[in-house]
């Protein structure tokens, strides 16, 4: 009898772009530097094999990582895998492939001779570079058969009796989750089990992936590889290779060489597009949706940061924290752009004001094609613009102001209800407004609603970053060390000090470290965190190039934050903002700043001496 060489056909993978999508995110988020093998799961559907195709297809996609997302059933077989993703390319590189190979080959080997089931397996090396979102990667289906080992066909490839192909496909049906099952010589289909009497076995049926008539799948290779050391006295078997598709299933007579057991030899790397036994590369940056990519890749270095500099960094409640900026100058478009690079995704910008000509060289959101828009709304667009889906707000508003006696109260109400409405929707609110008195109400209400407050403030060479205390802390605000309630500053400015007269850098610095101050913050609320202390307030001065830490309490007295406000506030709502504008006298009295300054007075008259500490002075604590 003519014998030939067994020849099979290869197993070909179909990699989903939404597989690299969750490698990325699982690379970013979870594993990081970890270099560990981690399970995942593909399918091969024995249905639906392409017409083009030798095999069906090892499918992998987003689902490959959960087992739950991946159901078995009697055409859709599941399979369990191994990947390891490199840190490196040079590492993806250098990795000795045919080590690899041979130590998963080994491994699905040593489990195969417990369960025949099991030895059929793949593994996946990869390295994602997730800047330029360009993925290397090389799948392998661990092939294994005893060096001196020869398979041949001794008759066949021929169909399968029709009785007998309905009688398998109905054993398959039962049994989905099982690879091989023995034929005896009765024609009856038993489940795989060792210690039979040879004499007794015909042969064995095994689920074929092969799409080509005549040739089996390469998995025939591990099944007779384990059948031959169950078995070693069978030399001459049938194997029936029941198929799904379109193609018929076959049988085939073949023979086994004498063998010794000798050392294994692995096979299983997957040929490249070009059939050349290669890694594959593929770049999605210009397949997947462009705001996808951006989405990942924006917070690509803030995720980093996690790796190793700081594993414990919190980066969703800067993600999901609701910003409210109130001023949309020159302080909040640095703000802005440092909280986008912080990954925070909701932003409402607050002005009254139009772009000027003099804006955009000094403002980073407004071009010169802004000149005469709205300053929020054209500074939500540039937002936009740089990234596509921030939740940026732009939004026209005049802040009603202490020492500004209503004119319009109609208008101005309605003013008063949007602030309030705008303060009670965010999270964190950044005051950096041109004037004391435009501070006033927003500060009052940060501290009656219990908001997150930072305040910024420039002179010509220097800054302050203050973050206002809350209800459960001692810290100060902007107005506590005050002795004076502040008044209507506006009128009668001359040019230089309508402008905001500033050296072009401490903008920079002083909304840069506002910003870094709020996410020191937002770590652990007042206290040392992962990114180091949280201080109470910043100075900084350009002229000396100096900084200094400062802590202020909460003055009991404080025209903006202190009890007696905060209490009338809560009674009487619009009523008492009514008054507090129209009125000088009327915060003054209410705080108490008015009782202090008779008894200083009288203390004077008397001849004491007294130290008075008023807003131009430095009367903290340097910490």
């Amino acid at each position: 009898m003519t014998q030939k060489l067994l020849y099979v056909s290869p197993v070909e993978s179909f990699v989903d772009t939404s597989f690299f999508q969750e490698l990325s995110r699982l690379k970013l988020d979870i594993h990081g530097l970890s270099t560990s093998q981690i399970t995942i799961h593909s399918y091969l559907d024995l249905k639906n094999i392409p017409s083009v195709s030798s095999a069906c297809h090892l499918f992998l996609d987003q689902q490959s990582f959960n087992s739950e997302d991946i159901c078995a059933s009697p055409e859709r077989v599941r399979l369990e895998g191994k990947l390891y993703n490199c840190n490196s390319l040079e590492e993806f590189k250098s990795l000795d492939k045919q080590q690899y190979l041979a130590e998963q080959g080994q491994k699905i080997y040593t489990k195969a001779l417990e369960d025949i089931n099991s030895a059929i397996g793949f593994s996946i090396i990869s390295f994602a570079d997730l800047k330029k979102y360009v993925f290397y990667y090389w799948v392998c289906t661990p092939l294994f058969q005893h060096e001196n080992q020869q398979i041949s066909i001794l008759d066949g490839p021929e169909d399968i009796d029709a009785s007998f192909n309905d009688k398998a496909k109905v054993w398959f049906t039962n049994h989905y989750s099982n690879w091989v099952a023995i034929v005896l010589e009765n024609g009856d289909i038993n489940e795989y089990t060792k210690g039979l009497n040879t004499s007794s076995i015909r042969g064995l049926l095994i689920r074929d992936t092969s799409n080509k008539q005549d040739m089996p799948s390469a998995f025939l290779r591990n099944f007779i590889t384990i059948f031959s050391l169950d078995y070693p006295e069978a030399k001459e078997l049938d194997v029936f290779l029941m198929r799904s598709s379109t193609i018929k299933s076959i049988k085939l007579r073949i023979r086994l060489s004498e063998t010794e057991h000798t050392k294994l030899k692995f096979s299983g790397w997957e040929r490249n597009s070009l059939s050349k036994l290669m890694p594959r590369a593929v770049d999605l940056s210009a397949l997947i949706d462009p705001l996808k990519v951006a989405e990942q890749s924006v917070d690509l270095n803030l995720k980093l940061m996690k790796w190793r500099i700081a594993p414990e960094l919190d980066l969703d409640c800067i993600r999901n924290n609701k910003v409210l900026i109130l001023g949309s100058g020159t302080l909040g478009c640095y703000t802005a752009r440092s909280l986008m690079a912080w990954g925070c995704r909701n932003i409402t910008l607050v002005d009254n004001g139009r772009v000027s000509y003099s804006n955009p060289v000094r403002q980073p959101l407004f071009e010169f094609s802004d000149v005469g828009k709205e300053k929020a709304v054209a500074a939500a667009a540039s937002l936009k613009r740089v990234f596509p889906l921030i939740n940026a707000k732009g939004v026209q508003l005049d802040i009603p102001m202490i020492g500004h006696p209503v004119k319009d109260e109609n208008n101005e109400r309605k003013q008063f209800d949007a602030l309030v409405d705008l303060i009670k929707s965010h999270d964190t609110m950044f005051l950096l407004l041109d004037s004391r008195e435009t501070r006033w109400l927003p500060t009052l209400l940060g501290k009656f609603y219990d908001k997150i407050v930072m305040n910024a403030a420039l002179g010509f060479d220097s800054y302050l970053i203050m973050k206002h205390g809350n209800i459960d802390d001692n810290f100060g605000c902007y107005f506590c060390n005050d002795v004076v309630v502040p008044t209507d500053s506006l009128t009668g400015r001359t040019l230089d000090q309508m402008c905001t007269v500033t050296r072009p850098g401490v903008a920079m610095l002083a909304a840069s470290q506002a910003v870094e101050l709020f996410v020191s913050n937002l770590q652990s609320r007042g206290q040392e965190n992962v990114l180091g202390e949280c201080p109470h307030q910043i100075r900084g001065f350009v002229n000396n190039f100096t900084t200094l830490k400062l802590q202020s309490p909460a003055y009991d007295n404080c025209s903006a934050c202190s009890r007696h406000i905060l209490n009338e506030y809560n009674k009487r709502g619009w009523d008492f903002v009514k008054q507090a504008l129209n009125d000088n006298n009327y915060i003054e009295e209410l705080s108490g700043l008015r009782r202090i300054k008779e008894e200083v007075e009288n203390m004077e008259l008397e001849g004491g001496e007294i130290k008075i500490i008023d807003s131009e002075d430095d009367g903290f604590e340097i910490i």
